[in-house]
């Protein structure tokens, strides 16, 4: 078995992906050019944000998974956004069908990171301080806070212009209350496993929270016990 991963960010993706991946699947070993597959490999290729993922890199992607012919899987893992991922959803599915884009051998997984991959990372209960007494990180708590409800389902606030951004404030302004630095280029403490189970321990807890992160986690689920023979 072999994975073609396919993902939005260039640079905290990247990362993220490759470190989660060495603890949910450790079977699987990375290589750094798609034709190098033999078996429980994986490739990661960054598509470059939205919309040249899905319109320049998707059919670029089939057309060497269907070359290669040993891929049982093509990933893709994109920020929902601005937009709900049923409509996500529906624009790719119309792309490939008027492209008449299909996978000769591998299966198409959708992952949606909603509304992007630092909404799920603000799911972490253990980066949170009781007591927040500066701003902006108490205003942002009074807003919504991300320890009781659901992050994927906040809202954006009022000096941002996109979820994803405040999302991303948001997680910041966590990590420095703990004299914790997050960037995408630099995402340090979320690459290391402690983050990763706490995302796990929280989804096992309130399964009704953050429903894209753990589709991921049920396909890695799915997966694994395939790569045991």
């Amino acid at each position: 078995m072999n994975l073609y991963f396919l993902v939005e960010g260039t640079q905290s993706e990247r990362k993220v992906y490759p470190a989660w991946l060495a603890h949910l699947l450790p079977e699987l070993q990375r290589v750094q050019s798609c034709d190098d597959v033999n078996e429980k490999n994986y490739y990661l290729i960054s598509g470059e944000g939205y919309p040249s993922l899905i319109y320049d890199f998707i059919p670029r992607a089939i057309a060497e998974i269907n070359s290669n012919g040993k891929y049982s899987y093509f990933v893709v893992c994109l920020d929902a956004e601005e937009n709900t991922v049923a409509e996500l959803t529906t624009e790719i599915d119309n792309f490939l069908d008027e492209q008449k884009l299909k996978l000769n051998n591998a299966e198409l997984m959708l992952i949606f990171q909603n509304r992007c991959l630092e909404s799920w990372l603000l799911g972490n209960r253990k980066i949170y301080s009781r007591n927040p007494q500066d701003k902006p990180l108490l205003d942002y708590t009074k807003y919504y806070d991300v320890s009781v409800n659901c992050p994927e389902n906040m809202g954006k606030y009022q000096e941002f212009n996109t979820h994803a951004q405040f999302h991303g404030a948001y997680l910041r302004s966590l990590f420095e209350a703990k004299n914790i630095t997050y960037s995408k280029k630099r995402p340090g403490d979320v690459l290391k496993p402690f983050y990763l189970e706490q995302l796990l321990a929280r989804i096992q807890v309130q399964p009704e929270q953050l429903t894209t992160f753990r589709q991921f986690i049920d396909f890695c689920n799915k997966i694994q016990p395939k790569l045991q023979n």
